[in-house]
C-alpha cells in the first residue's frame, strides 16, 4: 500500500515542504469538504500564529434555490456529526435545519413500525444543501453548504466565484487558473469537488496517480406537500422503506419544511425502479390519499461514491470528501468532516509532501475504507432480509416488541437506527448484530413470525 500511496518524486523526505507565514492554499470546491478544510486550517493556524491565505474556488451561489446551488444529496446530518460539530463550536442555527428528526418509520410489506431515537433527543437534522428546490416561492431556510462556506470566510478565507479551468505544475508547485483569470501558484492544492463535478477531469493530466472513486447512480427529488400535509403525514420522522425490490438498497422520505425529499440508493437506480417504489402501497400510505406525482418537480440522478479513490494524495495535493474517501451510502457529510480535518491538521503540523499525507492523513481514509467493507457486508445481509418474507416479518416483530418496552434492550432498533441514519460506524453496527442475545431473539421472532398472524379487525397483533 505504501508504494501505491506515494506520488512520483516523493520519497518520504522529513524536510519536505511545509505551510508557513505567507503560504497560499487553493481549495477547489466550496461544499462541506472544502469549507471544513478551510475552516479548520485557518482556525488552527490562527491558534499557533501562522498566517496562511486560503482561496476557495466555488462558482455556485448557495443562496439561490434550484439545481444551480444544489449539491445533490438527501440532506440528513447524523446525530454523531451534530455532536462533533458542537464540540468544534459549530452549532447549526434553526434557519439551516428545516426539521429535527426524533424517529423514523420502517415500512415493509409485512407492516410498519415507528422507531424512536435511542437517546430520546431531536438531534438528526433535515437540511437543504442549497437554498431549496426549483420552484421555491419563498426562502425560509438557509443553505447548509452556504452556512459552512460563510464560516470559512469569517475565518479569513477568500471565495472566488469562478470555475477553475486549468491546473498546471510549474517550478515544483501547482498553479490554478480560474475562468477569465490568470494562473496563480499555491503551496497546497486541496481537491474538494465531489464525484459529480466536471472539475475532477482537471487532475487526470497531472501524473499524480489519482483515480476517481467508483460510483453508482442514485435518485433524489423534492415533492412540495405544504407545511400542514408534511406535519400530518410525515411529522418529525424519516420514513424508511425496506421492500423486496431488486437493486434497491435504501429508500426514504425525509420531511423538510413544506417539502419532502424522496431519496433512493442502490445499484444504478433507473426510472422503472423509481416508479415501482412510487406505486408501492407502503409509500402511498405515507402520503394523502389523493396525492399523485406532479408533472414538474425538482429531481436529479447524481452519482455517489461506492469505493474510495486510488491515490488521493501527492506532493502539495490532497483530495478530501467524496472525491477522495467517503462512507458507503450514508453520512457523506460526516466523512467530509473527518477527512477535511485530518488533511488540515496534517498540512499545518506535519507538512504537505506526499509522505506527510501518507503518514498523518491516510490513516483516517484507511479507517473509513475498512469500515465501508464491513458496510458492504451489512447491506448484503439486509438484502437477504429484504428478499424473504419470513425474515422481514421476524424483523418487524422484534422491533415492534422492543418499541413497547420501557427501559429494555432495544438491540434491533438500535442496529437499524445506526444503519439507516449513519450515526455509528458499520463496524459497531455489525458487532452489535453478532451479540448472542440479538441473534437468538431475531431467530426466535423469525420462527414465531412463520406462524399465521391472528387479527382483530384490521389490526394485526403479535402472537
Amino acid at each position: 500500500m505504501r508504494g501505491r500511496m506515494m506520488a512520483s518524486g516523493a520519497e518520504g523526505n522529513p524536510r519536505g515542504p511545509k505551510l508557513e507565514d505567507g503560504s497560499q492554499v487553493a481549495v477547489i470546491g466550496g461544499g462541506p469538504a472544502g469549507s471544513f478544510f478551510s475552516y479548520f486550517l485557518l482556525t488552527m493556524a490562527q491558534r499557533i500564529g501562522v498566517d496562511v491565505q486560503v482561496d476557495i474556488y466555488e462558482p455556485r451561489d448557495f443562496s439561490r434555490p434550484g439545481p444551480g446551488s444544489c449539491n445533490m444529496c438527501g440532506g440528513v446530518i447524523s446525530e454523531s456529526l451534530v455532536q462533533a460539530l458542537a464540540v468544534e463550536g459549530i452549532k447549526l442555527p434553526p434557519t439551516v435545519v428545516q426539521r429535527g428528526l426524533d424517529s423514523y418509520f420502517l415500512h415493509m410489506d409485512v407492516g410498519s413500525v415507528r422507531i424512536e431515537t435511542p437517546l430520546q433527543e431531536k438531534r438528526i437534522g433535515a437540511i437543504h444543501r442549497g437554498a431549496g428546490p426549483r420552484g421555491l416561492q419563498e426562502t425560509r431556510w438557509g443553505s447548509f453548504d452556504g452556512y459552512l462556506l460563510d464560516l470559512a470566510i469569517a475565518k479569513g478565507a477568500r471565495r472566488w466565484p469562478q470555475r477553475v479551468e486549468e491546473i498546471t505544475w510549474t517550478d515544483g508547485r501547482p498553479h490554478v487558473k480560474p475562468q477569465g483569470g490568470t494562473s496563480q501558484p499555491c503551496d497546497l492544492l486541496v481537491a474538494a469537488v465531489g464525484v459529480n463535478s466536471a472539475a475532477l477531469k482537471l487532475f487526470t493530466g497531472l501524473n499524480l496517480g489519482y483515480q476517481p472513486p467508483q460510483t453508482t447512480k442514485t435518485y433524489i427529488c423534492e415533492f412540495f406537500l405544504g407545511q400542514e400535509v408534511v406535519n400530518r403525514y410525515l411529522g418529525s420522522a424519516m420514513h424508511v422503506f425496506l421492500l423486496n425490490i431488486p437493486r434497491l438498497e435504501f429508500a426514504a422520505l425525509i420531511p423538510k419544511g413544506e417539502y419532502a425529499t424522496f431519496c433512493l440508493l442502490g445499484q444504478e437506480i433507473d426510472k422503472p425502479l423509481v416508479q415501482s417504489l412510487l406505486d408501492s402501497p407502503e409509500l402511498k400510505r405515507c402520503l394523502p390519499p389523493n396525492w399523485h406525482v406532479p408533472d414538474d418537480f425538482c429531481h436529479c440522478s447524481p452519482k455517489i461514491s461506492i469505493h474510495s479513490a486510488v491515490h488521493p494524495l501527492a506532493d502539495r495535493v490532497v483530495f478530501v470528501g467524496d472525491c477522495g474517501t467517503s462512507r458507503l451510502y450514508k453520512d457523506g457529510i460526516g466523512a467530509a468532516y473527518k477527512t477535511a480535518k485530518a488533511a488540515a491538521k496534517t498540512a499545518l503540523f506535519a507538512g504537505v509532501s506526499a509522505e506527510d499525507f501518507r503518514q498523518h492523513f491516510w490513516p483516517t481514509c484507511r479507517k473509513l475504507r475498512a469500515d465501508n467493507r464491513i458496510g458492504e457486508l451489512v447491506f448484503a445481509i439486509t438484502r437477504q432480509i429484504q428478499k424473504r418474507t419470513f425474515a422481514r416479518r421476524g424483523l418487524w416483530r422484534m422491533v415492534s416488541k422492543e418499541q413497547q418496552l420501557q427501559g429494555g434492550q432495544r438491540r434491533m432498533s438500535t442496529v437499524l437506527w445506526d444503519t439507516f441514519t449513519g450515526s455509528a460506524p458499520y463496524r459497531e453496527v455489525f458487532l452489535r448484530a453478532l451479540h448472542p442475545s440479538f441473534l437468538s431473539r431475531f431467530f426466535w421472532e423469525i420462527l414465531r413470525g412463520s406462524l399465521p398472524l391472528h387479527k382483530t379487525g384490521a389490526q394485526a397483533r403479535l402472537p
